[in-house]
């Protein structure tokens, strides 16, 4: 199967700024963005099809084209060629690195009261996931 990856604009935590947080914020504030993404999460990293997705969310396929792009420019989400399919997938590194963002001075010094939460955000904490 003939596979490469077509845009992945990997978010390493210590590059997370403000403008890149502002920016995954926006892109997860919009109803059909936000449906997206959390069905490419639960999807796993084998991701979906456009065409799937469309159909599963009920999208005509050219705003979800612009929905997609938005998403994955915000680094939330990659795209692969497999043969004259696009698969996206959900960015767990992306996804990662803003929950990190928002919770790296939580709570007063007391990140006991986040629980699991940020234990969640270490790579390689959600079995495996990229």
């Amino acid at each position: 199967m003939d596979s490469s990856a077509i845009n992945s604009p990997a978010m390493d935590s210590a590059a997370m700024d403000s403008k890149a947080a502002i920016d995954a914020l926006a892109a997860l504030a919009q109803e059909t963005r936000l449906k997206v993404f959390r069905l490419l999460v639960q999807t796993g990293p084998e991701g979906l099809a456009a065409g799937e997705i469309a159909r599963t969310l009920e999208v005509p396929p050219a705003t979800l084209s612009f929905h997609l792009n938005h998403l994955e420019s915000a680094g939330l989400i990659s795209s692969t060629r497999q043969q004259r399919r696009i698969i996206y997938a959900a960015d767990y590194s992306g996804m990662r690195a803003l929950l990190r963002f928002l919770t790296q001075d939580c709570c007063q010094g007391r990140p006991e009261l986040c629980g699991d939460l940020l234990a969640a955000c270490e790579p390689g904490a959600d079995g495996g996931r990229p």
